[in-house]
């Protein structure tokens, strides 16, 4: 922003701009879009989001976000607990619940593997993972994005578990190459995940 804006109002487009996709530009959008707010809503905007960052945490089965001990899918009792879809972040079990198709747990890893970015194995939800395969558990699904950093993950974390003796799956390839889950249409998601192969 240059100098003829105000300084608060420069702060909280730099604050805007912090968040991933968004530029400068859609930054000072936002900024100005929250001046023009009544006071009362910028107040319930900025609680939600401190409620939020303080009232949410991993569930401390599948590391999804929850304000509850268990998320809504580990504390559903109808769920195939034998099968274990490992995705990269909660909005994939977003797009997998849309489907309605798939009657599994899930689990979070928060992240894929890349060292150019300084993500290791040990910064992702690896280990807890691992510490689920108890004998309960009879088929992991890798359901990362179909891209180098995906694959990756995929392969290292399948080389850990069938050691084991549990089946390690990956999606069909109905999503293409450098597709992203999330945008991921459910017909699409479903065909992936009904044709998935064993890795």
């Amino acid at each position: 922003m240059d100098n003829s804006k105000a300084l608060p109002l420069a702060v909280l487009a730099e604050q805007f701009a912090r968040l991933p996709g968004i530029g400068m530009k859609t930054a000072e959008r936002l900024a100005y879009h929250v001046m023009q707010m009544p006071a009362g809503q910028v107040r319930e905007f900025a609680q939600a989001l401190l409620n939020a960052r303080d009232t949410v945490h991993y569930c401390k089965i599948c590391q999804n976000f929850t304000e509850k001990e268990l998320c809504p899918v580990c504390d559903d009792p109808r769920r195939d607990r034998a099968t274990v879809c490992v995705v990269e972040s909660p909005k994939d079990i977003s797009a997998f619940e849309r489907t309605r198709e798939y009657k599994g747990v899930y689990h979070v890893l928060h992240g894929l593997i890349s060292p150019i970015d300084g993500i290791t194995p040990d910064k992702l939800r690896i280990k807890e993972l691992l510490a689920r395969l108890d004998g309960s558990v009879s088929e992991v699904i890798m359901a990362t994005n179909p891209t180098v950093e995906g694959e990756a993950t995929a392969m290292y974390i399948s080389k850990l578990i069938k050691p084991l003796g549990v089946k390690v799956t990956r999606l069909a390839f109905g999503i293409p190459i450098g597709g992203i889950l999330e945008y991921t249409d459910e017909v699409t998601l479903y065909k992936a995940l009904e044709n998935r192969s064993e890795i």
